[in-house]
């Protein structure tokens, strides 16, 4: 086609919306990955097409506070394991706490308000997931009879590498930097069309850098499920 007359359809509104649709398209995937924050890296395969996908994924937030003086007393209690029910988990021990001292009672209350509207009611009893150095969590997403739409969790000790990968298309994934003392917050997309794992020390890269995994504890508030998901 020649240019004279390619520049008169555009002129006559011809062209027009497929060049800037295209020119729109490239200016989101790259406005998604210069506004990435810094604890957030997301694969090359997040383009044009599905830039809409890797907004909806980013919703992460950070939060400094610990708990760990109240909760090492019982964990050193309980051995590491290397085989959890679901083969979810690698080198893990865990409990469940209802009872807090009153200063981890703020925390987690601060955390809730953070996570979970007014209108949802969070669990009662708080996940602790204390991870060996060597351990890992393979990728996975929580199953809808036992919790609700988010998971809300503090970790601690360590800084670590978490991967989320969408459940029907492999190679559409990103990796969230955990620093130490930080609050991850996952809902919607990031909840239900994503499996989420924690790297081992072997794959555990972030912005090209190895980020060797020590042992981490995370503290996991979550909410009530769906009733009509307790049966599934």
């Amino acid at each position: 086609m020649a240019l004279s007359q390619l520049s008169k359809m555009f002129k006559n509104g011809l062209v027009r919306f497929k060049v800037l649709r295209s020119y729109s398209q490239t200016e989101a995937i790259q406005r998604v990955h210069e506004n990435c924050p810094f604890y957030f890296q997301l694969c090359q395969d997040f383009n044009d097409e599905n830039a809409g996908l890797a907004e909806d994924l980013i919703n992460t937030k950070l939060r400094k506070k610990s708990l760990l003086d109240e909760i090492e007393p019982y964990m050193k209690k309980l051995r590491y394991e290397f085989d959890h029910w679901d083969d979810a988990i690698h080198g893990y021990r865990e409990t469940e706490r209802l009872s807090w001292n009153k200063e981890n009672t703020n925390i987690l209350d601060r955390v809730r308000e953070i996570a979970f509207p007014p209108t949802v009611e969070p669990l009662k009893f708080v996940h602790i997931l204390d991870l060996d150095k060597n351990g890992y969590i393979k990728p996975h997403i929580d199953a809808i009879r036992f919790c609700g739409d988010t998971i809300a969790g503090l970790s601690l000790l360590t800084n670590s590498v978490m991967r989320l990968v969408h459940d029907k298309n492999k190679n559409l994934y990103a990796d969230i930097l955990l620093k130490r003392r930080s609050l991850y917050i996952m809902k919607g997309t990031a909840r239900f069309d994503y499996t989420h794992e924690i790297l081992s020390n072997e794959h555990s890269v972030f912005g090209g850098k190895k980020i060797l995994k020590d042992r981490r504890i995370s503290v996991i508030c979550r909410n009530e499920p769906d009733p009509k998901n307790k049966n599934l």
